[in-house]
């Protein structure tokens, strides 16, 4: 069983959660040595296993367009724990249009989703979910 906390990109409690990661050699290679970042536009959707230990994360940078994924980690590249972060920032940016530059392995959960694939490169694919009521 996991658990998803969702904290605001300058808490504190997240630099404490998240730190261990964002600096390890083995989490940066993931994600091809791009630097995890954060400021006050961003929420980030932190998962914790039984244990309260970080097992992933989903940064969220909000702008004035909607929200956008990027530079994100999941344990093992655990699928069904991406998809329980994916879902909680939908949930939690409901009104406004979620964009996503992915892994290419990941897409299909992006996919599953209802992200639309705009455009693919060598590593990544970049989704779009547009909100519940643009869809009608």
């Amino acid at each position: 069983m996991i658990h998803i906390k969702r904290l605001h990109g300058t808490e504190e409690e997240l630099y404490r959660l998240v730190a261990p990661l964002v600096m390890n050699p083995a989490v940066l290679k993931q994600n091809n040595n791009f630097p995890f970042r954060t400021s006050e536009k961003f929420q980030w959707f932190v998962a914790l296993n039984e244990e309260e230990r970080v097992i992933g994360f989903v940064p969220v940078e909000c702008r004035r367009t909607g929200g956008v994924i990027n530079n994100y980690y999941v344990e093992n590249k655990d699928a069904d724990v991406l998809e329980e972060l994916v879902k909680q920032s939908m949930e939690a940016l409901s009104e406004k249009t979620l964009s996503a530059v992915s892994f290419r392995e990941d897409k299909e959960v992006f996919r599953r989703l209802g992200f639309v694939e705009e455009k693919q490169w060598t590593r990544y694919v970049k989704m779009r979910k547009e909100p519940a009521h643009a869809e009608d």
